[in-house]
């Protein structure tokens, strides 16, 4: 049996609240109380991991709180860089439109671009039009056709919004963000996370790719099963895109 090793005289053990710490002198005769009730300048526990912890829980509650009433919701994904005069903006239009007329809310995540639009459509078709926007170094503000909106800190905290309130989701072209969150909706209906959500990708020229990518590498080498292709379809119609959505909803209803 090794010799027992001694505790440093250095260090003592000490509770904070619940958590037992070994730990140098230096806290010695301090406690939490008097530290929370310090008239201090040190503002640095606003960034320590336990205050985050707190900030993390109150945005889940304020997003919870905010969207607890939403109705039948489509979450539209697409990117921030299309300006209002590309064809891709029209289609997002369109398809705001058409999903209110199909009794859908529309939610994106409230920024430019390909979120506008389909909030604009949702809009002006009379329609609830959702934007839970993400606090980013170069933008944004929620774009002038959110009728109910949420800026939030962190990114895992607004995907469960999506994902939550959501019954479908459609993918409009996009970048980095936009794959990331196709990627997340794919990744929960594949492990039955999430259920009843079909998935659609608007634009099959700008799609074409990454579909064939997964059937030529990810089912031909096993990563994925050949069934799991089928958890999204791919269509240029915006038509097909909505009818496809209330078609799974009523099967799956």
């Amino acid at each position: 049996m090794p010799p027992s090793k001694t505790p440093s005289e250095l260090k003592q053990r000490l509770m904070r609240g619940p958590v037992l710490v070994r730990n140098k002198n230096d806290e010695a005769g301090t406690t939490s109380d008097q530290r929370l009730l310090d008239h201090s300048n040190n503002l640095e526990w606003l960034h320590t991991d336990p205050w985050r912890g707190l900030r993390i829980q109150s945005e889940f509650v304020d997003g919870f709180g905010a969207l607890a009433e939403m109705p039948s919701a489509v979450t539209v994904f697409g990117s921030a860089r299309i300006k209002p005069d590309h064809r891709y903006y029209e289609m997002g239009l369109e398809l705001g439109r058409q999903l209110v007329e199909a009794g859908y809310a529309v939610i994106t995540g409230g920024g430019p671009g390909l979120m506008e639009a389909p909030n604009r459509g949702a809009y002006d078709a009379d329609g609830l039009s959702v934007g839970l926007g993400i606090e980013l170094p170069h933008e944004q503000h929620l774009n002038d056709w959110v009728d109910l909106g949420m800026n939030f800190r962190y990114f895992f905290v607004r995907k469960t919004m999506f994902l939550k309130y959501s019954q479908a989701f459609v993918c409009l072209p996009g970048g980095f963000g936009t794959l990331d969150e196709l990627f997340e909706a794919l990744c929960m209906v594949q492990t039955g996370k999430i259920t009843n959500h079909p998935i659609v990708l608007i634009g099959t020229q700008f799609w074409s790719g990454l579909v064939d990518w997964i059937k030529e590498k990810l089912v031909a080498e096993s990563m994925v099963a050949a069934s799991d292709v089928d958890l999204f379809m791919v269509t240029d119609s915006v038509d097909e895109a909505v009818a496809h959505i209330v078609a799974a909803h009523a099967n799956m209803g």
